[in-house]
């Protein structure tokens, strides 16, 4: 048994090709990737075990650096280890628009294994220096030589991620279909609350992702908050956020 593996990388571009070999030793129990969706279910002895026969890669990245490009091969889904990556689209004007913010222990790259035609729907880029964690779709879904008695887990923890995401996409619809910027900035902030319970939080993304992420601009978004702030209901301080008034939030979102 094995608590962690020894693997070589540096500076992927794209989904291939590299700059330099290094040998970095990474220990799996004490990453990030028991704690994920992925590996739900397995434990952390097995998941060391795994490791042999998934045959992972691990690459590091820094910040602003191109982890995937829209439309490239694709080839594995990653999972992020460490640091903080955006998930961007730019539409026909150039313009960004941030589909997600990626934490460590968050994947990417799950909506496309199963598709016909498996090239990167968006870019990755490193909104800071990262690692991540990169598996061929052909090793969770592909027959296992040794008859592994954790690839069924794996398999359905997968099908788990890709249902979420779904979920996760129609909510990102929900906030592009509300037309005043009030009912855009209410219902991200009344989602934030539901997910830390706690009406006091530290907002997942800069003001400026944010921004991309309600496609609206980022001087009209602050000065909207500047006003519901003034109205007494929020109120904020660099990334934390105070809602004060839930009902008023409820109420611009209907």
């Amino acid at each position: 048994m094995f608590n962690y593996i020894v693997v070589k990388y540096r500076q992927y571009f794209g989904s291939c090709g590299y700059k330099k070999w290094v040998i970095y030793i990474f220990d799996v129990k004490a990453s990030v990737l028991p704690e994920t969706l992925l590996f739900e279910g397995i434990k952390k002895d097995e998941l060391s075990l795994m490791m042999g026969c998934l045959e992972p890669r691990i690459c590091d990245y820094k910040k602003d650096e191109l982890i995937a490009m829209a439309g490239d091969a694709f080839e594995s889904v990653g999972v992020l280890l460490k640091g903080k990556a955006a998930v961007v689209r730019e539409n026909s004007a150039g313009d960004r628009l941030v589909i997600a913010i990626l934490q460590p222990g968050d994947m990417f790259g799950e909506m496309v294994i199963f598709s016909k035609n498996p090239v990167w729907p968006s870019t990755v880029i490193a909104s800071e220096d990262c690692a991540v964690f990169f598996l061929s779709g052909k090793k969770i879904t592909g027959q296992c030589d040794k008859v592994c008695p954790w690839h069924k887990t794996l398999i359905l923890n997968m099908l788990k991620i890709v249902s979420e995401r779904a979920l996760a996409l129609n909510k990102k619809v929900e906030y592009l279909t509300i037309k005043s910027m009030r009912g855009k900035i209410s219902a991200f902030l009344l989602d934030q609350y539901k997910k830390t319970g706690k009406t006091t939080f530290v907002l997942p993304m800069n003001r400026n992702d944010m921004a991309d992420f309600l496609n609206v601009s980022r001087p009209s978004m602050s000065r909207e908050m500047s006003r519901m702030k003034d109205e007494g209901i929020i109120d904020y301080h660099r990334s934390t956020i105070k809602i004060k008034d839930v009902k008023a939030l409820r109420r611009y979102v209907e």
